[in-house]
């Protein structure tokens, strides 16, 4: 598998491909950043175990703070744009049945202290995208939204890369395992989409 990928593994610019992915995927969720943590952390379970073509290759915890801390980065460019966006913004946002129900409940939950939905949305597909950016268009305050956006940095980060790491020790650094590690993980992602569309509670 690791020979297809080229030397990009088992370089330190891979932490900067992630970073990068991982920033980008708030306005573009289609970026496979997901696959990337996952098939980074792949490679870090085959050097563990020994496998000999793969020689050096990232660390774990260096993956993983990597794509936490650009996931928060990138939710909080987006916040801000989107807190700044004007009334071009507004009026798009308004036309979008999936964002206003986002801003609606996004409120709800931050203002009585739970945003476990931010971290709910982390998982979601394009959940972050809507989240992020319904807190800025709604000029939540930033000290509401920063501190559960890091924590749904951190768990995606630590949830992806324990994907890969144990998946590749388990099943080996091969497609089948990394297949596996993606299933898990879109597995996720769906139950997160499933939480986002229940009702909001009522006050």
């Amino acid at each position: 598998m690791f020979e297809s990928l080229g030397p990009l593994t088992g370089s330190p610019w891979i932490y900067a491909v992630v970073a990068v992915s991982v920033v980008f995927d708030v306005f573009l969720p289609v970026l496979p950043s997901g696959v990337l943590v996952i098939m980074a952390a792949t490679a870090a379970a085959a050097t563990s175990t020994g496998s000999a073509h793969v020689h050096q290759v990232p660390d774990v915890l260096a993956l993983m703070l990597s794509a936490a801390s650009a996931s928060v980065f990138g939710d909080l460019v987006a916040y801000r744009l989107a807190w700044h966006g004007g009334a071009r913004l507004d009026r798009a946002i308004a036309r979008s049945r999936r964002l206003t129900t986002a801003q609606e409940r996004l409120g709800w939950a931050l203002s009585r202290g739970g945003g476990v939905l931010v971290v709910v949305a982390r998982f979601a597909p394009a959940g972050r995208s809507v989240v992020s950016l319904g807190a800025g268009a709604a000029h939540r305050r930033v000290r509401e939204f920063l501190p559960w956006s890091a924590v749904a940095g951190v768990a995606w980060a630590a949830y992806s890369v324990a994907l890969g790491y144990f998946g590749g020790q388990w099943l080996g650094a091969t497609w089948l395992g990394t297949a596996v590690s993606l299933l898990a993980l879109f597995g996720a992602g769906a139950g997160a989409a499933f939480m986002m569309r229940r009702p909001s509670p009522t006050p």
